[in-house]
């Protein structure tokens, strides 16, 4: 007999990953210019005190999007904890892709090259906040 889940999840997605970052508008900066999303809303909550910008490559209705969160009182950078590992996004040409971005001066830990037990080819960035993004080339 076939075991049914109690909540048909059929019709779940992704919508979002959140991560808080410390200068909302370098992260918006990089997000966009480096990697091509589009900022497709902002908004402040004054009694709250912290602003959402959400990026990504398309409109929400359809695709995951990353929500920045900045806390408008955080006095000190936030620290990567050890739990995260990284978002991955998809480029064409991962060698130009690094050259441009390291000539903008964005941090690549991993340069571009064959992942080390065979498979893609891979690079690792950080966003302004310290945060890695790797990319994977897809040709």
């Amino acid at each position: 007999m076939e075991e049914r889940p109690a909540v048909d999840t059929s019709k779940f997605r992704m919508l979002h990953t959140m991560i808080r970052v410390f200068d909302l508008d370098k992260s918006i900066d990089f997000y966009t210019r480096h990697l091509g999303m589009k900022l497709l809303r902002r908004t402040d909550y004054e009694s709250g005190r912290f602003t959402l910008a959400f990026v990504g490559y398309g409109d929400e209705s359809a695709n995951t999007v990353i929500e920045l969160t900045h806390n408008w009182d955080q006095a000190e950078p936030y620290t990567i904890g050890s739990g995260y590992g990284h978002m991955a996004i998809g480029v064409p040409d991962i060698y130009a892709t690094c050259a441009g971005m390291e000539a903008e001066g964005v941090k690549i830990p991993r340069p571009p090259g064959p992942m080390k037990h065979g498979g893609s080819v891979i690079a690792f960035i950080e966003d302004p906040d310290g945060y890695k993004v790797e990319l994977i080339e897809k040709k």
